[in-house]
């Protein structure tokens, strides 16, 4: 199984949180936003990053995204999901009947840990307010947490990724739908079957809002 595994679809119509320290991101845009998060320095991967990556897509999508964190090549680009992993997602975004620019994505951490090791914790706490802005400004009418890492940091758990797919779960009042890092399918391919569910699933979740 390839990555025409996701046949393509008929296109669909389309509180602030304290951080550690005790300073809250509070942005009145989006172009604030990214700004603030450009000069991040409150974790230590702002000294080793080569620049944030913010997010990329329409930030007033339906659909929105999010991923664990930069890769080496995101890390370079400042650009989510590039290379191989990056053109599955597209793939899978498109089975949708949707395109990159139609959604937007972007990362629980916005700096690369080093070596592509799991972000910590803290690292994660550090970065939520962040992402919370991110999901406030968007406003999605669906999350997909792509992979065991978003998953886990989005919705507070340590259960595993298999046993947090199939169902629908909130993230600041937005429905969820977790499925597989495009990465992992290219080593699985016959997950793929799986993953495609998870994406169905989300359409019918949105379909409903």
């Amino acid at each position: 199984m390839g990555i025409q595994e996701y046949a393509p679809r008929k296109k669909d119509s389309n509180g602030v949180h304290s951080a550690p320290g005790g300073s809250s991101v509070l942005t009145p845009d989006w172009e604030a936003l990214q700004r603030e998060v450009s000069v991040c320095t409150r974790c230590s991967l702002h000294e080793t990053r080569t620049q944030t990556v913010f997010g990329i897509g329409n930030p007033d999508a339906d659909w929105l995204f999010i991923g664990e964190a930069p890769g080496e090549q995101e890390d370079l680009r400042g650009e989510p999901f590039v290379g191989r992993a990056g053109q599955l997602l597209d793939e899978m975004i498109r089975a949708l009947g949707l395109e990159r620019e139609n959604v937007f994505i972007a990362n629980v951490l916005k700096c690369r840990p080093p070596k592509n090791r799991d972000p910590s914790p803290e690292e994660a706490l550090a970065c939520e307010p962040f992402l919370i802005q991110q999901v406030r400004k968007v406003g999605p009418k669906i999350i997909v947490a792509v992979g065991r890492i978003a998953a886990q940091n989005l919705l507070k758990t340590q259960v595993p990724i298999g046993k947090l797919r199939g169902e629908v779960h909130r993230y600041e009042g937005t429905p969820v739908v977790v499925t597989y890092h495009p990465a992992y399918l290219l080593r699985s391919q016959t997950e793929k079957r799986r993953a495609w569910e998870d994406l169905k699933l989300a359409r019918r979740t949105l379909s409903l809002s």
